[in-house]
């Protein structure tokens, strides 16, 4: 019994990862200071947060590390700045089209063939991003740019696929860099944003305290509970888990501010969110990514 009481409590830290990480764009939405603001220091919270947690973030970061980090960083940046602008139901919808540009480079960049299965699911993930270009998005409280926070949301997307693509060139190659990646990004992403939220001026005690809350808990605990629990957790269940992020997302946006997406906006997600369940669930039943980094995790990115 002991074995099962062990997958189940890895499961549980693996929802509760997710949970946390679904809730970076309410987090956000509820500070009063700017995008660059926010991404500067809760990346520079997050820093000592992962190196405490995560014994294995410790190591030197290889060349190839300091270069994932770079579009970690920049998938880090997309989304608080994103979030800022746009709703938290667009920008987690459009960083969830990454796949699209997975298959798309893949060949090129660690010449994977693509399969007509691959092309069949690009189907709808096109038909949903093509939908959020078509529909727009209304002014609102929370969303005062959506046209600028939806492209932003969407170069999330290309950095995540870009971090993607590089953990599992890293990962055939036998190495385990990923919280070496975490902190990196987080640290670039801080030294990157920086400049332009200087000076910050006086930085009121809630937004500190929802500040920490990002660094070490969504960032930090969620990460380190996403780790610890993968190791008894098969990589289907474990993906298949973290789909709770992009789902519980706009629900906290919604419930702490009244965000209230369009509901092209909300289609286009079912269409996104849809496939990439999808083809989660056929991939690695075939045993053809057998790795979590190849079914779109881990979701450390917001």
């Amino acid at each position: 019994m002991r074995p099962a009481r062990s997958e189940a409590g890895s499961r549980l830290q693996i929802a509760a990862s997710a949970v946390l990480f679904s809730t970076g764009g309410a987090a956000i939405k509820g500070i009063g200071l700017g995008g660059f603001a926010i991404a500067a220091l809760r990346s520079a919270i997050a820093v000592p947060a992962l190196l405490f947690l995560l014994p294995a973030a410790r190591r030197r970061p290889r060349p190839a590390v300091l270069a994932l980090g770079v579009f970690y960083a920049a998938t880090l940046v997309f989304f608080v700045l994103g979030t800022k602008l746009t709703t938290s139901a667009a920008v987690i919808f459009l960083q969830s089209t990454a796949p699209i540009y997975v298959v798309l480079l893949s060949p090129r960049l660690l010449g994977e063939p693509v399969r007509k299965s691959d092309v069949a699911f690009l189907l709808p993930l096109a038909a949903g991003l093509l939908l959020f270009l078509v529909a727009g998005a209304p002014v609102q409280a929370t969303a005062p740019r959506p046209a600028l926070g939806n492209l932003l949301g969407a170069l999330s997307g290309l950095t995540w696929a870009l971090t993607l693509l590089g953990l599992r060139r890293m990962g055939r190659d036998g190495s385990d860099d990923a919280p070496s990646a975490v902190v990196v990004g987080n640290a670039f992403a801080c030294l990157a944003t920086l400049p332009w939220a200087l000076p910050l001026g006086f930085v009121a005690g809630r937004d500190l305290l929802v500040l920490v809350y990002l660094g070490v808990i969504q960032i930090g605990l969620a990460y380190a509970l996403l780790t610890t629990g993968l190791s008894r957790v098969r990589a289907l269940d474990a993906s298949l888990l973290l789909f709770l992020e992009p789902v519980l997302n706009p629900v906290w946006a919604f419930l702490v501010h009244g965000e209230r997406p369009r509901g092209a906006v909300i289609a286009a997600g079912l269409l996104i969110l849809g496939s990439t369940f999808c083809k989660t669930i056929f991939d690695l039943r075939r045993g053809s990514a057998g790795r979590l980094e190849d079914a779109q995790a881990p979701r450390a990115a917001n």
